[in-house]
């Protein structure tokens, strides 16, 4: 039952996160489609994309702002291969790094679809100065991470690191190898 709740609000994070960077784009044309409107029909009382995004996703800004913000709201970070080869990455503020590897065609498997369930996203922060800038892992990402493969200090799952501003240039080393329970047919007791 667990599982399925947080899939679900994985799944419900994941499409609220697709809908703002839609409406971000649609806001920044709102304009234009709002003046075609008027000029071929009568006003209704009816919110355009761009007011909406302003009240279900309180920090929507303008759409001129948009642009800037955008490009100031992205980070770089690196992925480290099992091979040892490195792929840098433009990652934007608030994406998680399983999301952002998926995006970017990066080996980092993700099976439960970040809703904490299985340790498949483990990633290794590289510098513990990144690592220290994360926030704490929850109980549920340390019993997932007891089941990781090649568990290290700095180890965390990538659904769980979000990327932030203060963690430009984050480096994260892909482990030689992952544990998936659901495919090996072990899946643990919970507690």
């Amino acid at each position: 039952m667990f599982s399925r709740i947080s899939r679900l609000g994985a799944r419900l994070l994941r499409e609220a996160r697709a809908e703002t960077r839609a409406g971000n784009l649609l806001s920044s044309r709102g304009s234009l489609y709002q003046g075609h409107v008027s000029q071929h029909s009568t006003p209704l009382v009816t919110p355009t994309v761009k007011s909406m995004s302003n009240v279900l996703f309180s920090t929507a800004t303008s759409g001129d702002q948009d642009e800037s913000n955008q490009e100031k709201q992205v980070i770089s970070v690196t992925f480290v291969n099992k091979d040892g080869s490195e792929k840098t990455i433009r990652v934007p503020v608030g994406m998680s790094m399983l999301e952002a590897a998926h995006e970017n065609d990066i080996e980092l498997e993700g099976a439960c679809e970040g809703s904490l369930a299985c340790s498949t996203c483990h990633v290794i922060v590289m510098d513990v100065n990144h690592y220290n800038k994360l926030e704490d892992p929850t109980d549920e990402e340390n019993d997932m991470l007891d089941l990781a493969f090649g568990l290290t200090e700095t180890s965390r799952l990538g659904c769980q690191v979000i990327a932030r501003p203060e963690l430009d240039g984050m480096r994260l080393a892909l482990p030689a190898a992952t544990r998936n329970f659901a495919v090996d047919g072990y899946v643990p007791k919970p507690h």
